[in-house]
Parts: structure tokens; sequence; C-alpha cells
């Protein structure tokens, strides 16, 4: 794939203010990811979120300003607390070249990564890093789309 002029990749965690039970609050995230893959879709953004029941972590990628409207959206978005863009910056590649927003973190290896950067961290500004939570993510993701072509081969078998 030829490189993208104007890419670019933001990082940001926030905190969960999404309120009820946890099947209201799953409903909410599934919202919160159909909105997202239908807006960035149309927009040429690509991503990733990981989200626990104290924080959203999500990478966002594509041309500059559609990037900067999606992040002015989520900051005015009532069910994100404390936002902290941790990185805003010149992309290389898309980390997450094929998902409009993938959803990371179901499995049980990817909730654990997920953790340990709260527990590192206590999810204090000053000790958050935009590319260790890019990375963690992509490990994640890779992690968890191997455990998929495993139990499609599996069933394949």
């Amino acid at each position: 794939m030829p490189p993208e002029p104007d890419l670019y990749r933001l990082v940001y965690c926030s905190r969960n203010r999404i309120l009820g039970s946890p099947q209201d609050v799953a409903a909410q995230v599934e919202a919160i990811l159909a909105t997202s893959r239908r807006l960035n879709a149309r927009v040429g953004i690509t991503g990733a979120l990981v989200f626990n029941a104290g924080m959203f972590a999500q990478v966002l990628e594509g041309a500059r300003d559609p990037v900067e409207v999606t992040m002015e959206r989520i900051l005015r978005d009532e069910r994100h607390g404390n936002i902290q863009v941790l990185a805003f910056e010149r992309a290389e590649a898309r980390g997450f070249p094929s998902w409009s927003m993938g959803y990371l973190g179901r499995s049980a290896e990817g909730q654990s990564l997920f953790a340990h950067i709260g527990e590192s961290t206590g999810f204090e500004a000053a000790r958050l890093d935009g590319e260790h939570i890019f990375n963690v993510m992509r490990a994640i993701a890779v992690e968890e789309e191997a455990a998929a072509a495993g139990r499609l081969q599996s069933r394949h078998a």
C-alpha cells in the first residue's frame, strides 16, 4: 500500500462516565462502536477502541481534518470524562488498516494487557504514553486476530 501523505495518528484515553448495569454499559459501548464504524468509514478513519469499566483508550488514524473533527465529537460526548490526548502526530502507516473501529480486549489476554496499563499508571496523564498504548493495542489486535484465525481454521478442519 502506498504511503499516505496526510496520515495522522491520535491516541487518547478517558474515564468512563457510562452509568447503569453491566448490560446498560455494554449496550452503550456497542452504540459507540456502531456509530464510530459508520462515521469513520465515511471519512477514511481507521482505529481501535479498548474499554474496561473504568476507562476508554482509543487510536484514530486518518487525514488530519477528519481525525480532528472526530476528536471534537468525542470531547463533547458525556460518556467520556477527563479526556487526555496522549499523542497526535504524523504516522508512517496505519496500525489498524482494515478496521473502521476495532474493539479490542474481549479476550482474556487482551483484558490482561489492557489492565496492566491501568495498574502501572493509575491512568495519570503524566504516566501515560501514547506510543506505549498504541503498541499495547496493536499487540492485543494481533493476538485477537490470530485467535480468531485459529478458531476459523479449527471449524474448517
